[in-house]
């Protein structure tokens, strides 16, 4: 990692909580559906219906809404009234208004690394949504830009390569998932460091260990600052 001039950050948790705040709209959704189905079926049962979609709305919490109102319907076979149909959409909205919940050692990690690299925050997700997160968080001042990207797959960080005038082997990716995150990257030549988080996305888990010369893991954020200045 010695040549390193650009470093990415994916942001939701990476830099702050985020999943652990769809889990929780996840279980309010499902048991207001419980006279219909049981929590778990409704869950895999929304779960279809939001990969189904994903080409759609792509990622973020207004898919996720959408993606709650068509479960609705299934489940219900389009009996349910507007009031259950209000209580999800009454749930994404709290999820738009969370606060925003930086994870341990961010701040420490960002301050110490700018200046010497050029940092980039490189993340999916609604753009509102995303935007109003990084404003909110208080870390836009450490970014030399900010790219919201609408999927992770290997020609959207080649976009965004080409944007930053950056090589591959001079570009590390930082993230809490292996599959968005981490291998579109390793398979550009480019570096990654994965820094698990302790709840993941179905959509975002891989059954394959990562090997690769270009890969590390870290247990903590923090730890990144051991392997890129040892």
């Amino acid at each position: 990692m010695k040549n390193i001039q650009v470093i990415a950050f994916d942001a939701d948790d990476t830099l702050w909580v985020n999943e652990p705040y769809f889990r929780e709209a996840e279980d309010k959704f499902c048991a207001l559906l419980q006279d219909y189905l049981p929590m778990h079926s409704t869950a895999s049962e929304l779960f279809k219906v939001e990969i189904r979609n994903l080409s759609l709305y792509g990622y973020g919490i207004k898919g996720f809404m959408l993606s709650m109102i068509e479960t609705i319907a299934v489940v219900t076979e389009n009996t349910a009234s507007m009031a259950v149909v209000n209580k999800a959409i009454e749930f994404g909205k709290e999820l738009l208004n969370k606060p925003v919940e930086l994870l341990p050692g961010v701040e420490e990690v960002l301050q110490n690394l700018k200046g010497d690299y050029r940092l980039v925050v490189a993340t999916k997700g609604d753009l509102l949504d995303q935007e109003r997160k990084l404003q909110k968080s208080g870390l836009e001042k450490y970014f030399h830009h900010i790219e919201i990207m609408s999927d992770k797959k290997e020609k959207d960080y080649l976009k965004l390569l080409k944007h930053l005038d950056c090589q591959p082997q001079d570009f590390l990716m930082i993230g809490n998932s292996l599959k968005s995150d981490i291998l579109p990257v390793l398979q550009l030549g480019g570096h990654a460091v994965h820094v698990p988080y302790h709840i993941t996305w179905e959509h975002e888990t891989i059954e394959n260990n990562v090997e690769h010369e270009n890969f590390a893991t870290a247990e903590t954020i923090t730890d990144i600052l051991s392997l890129l200045k040892p």
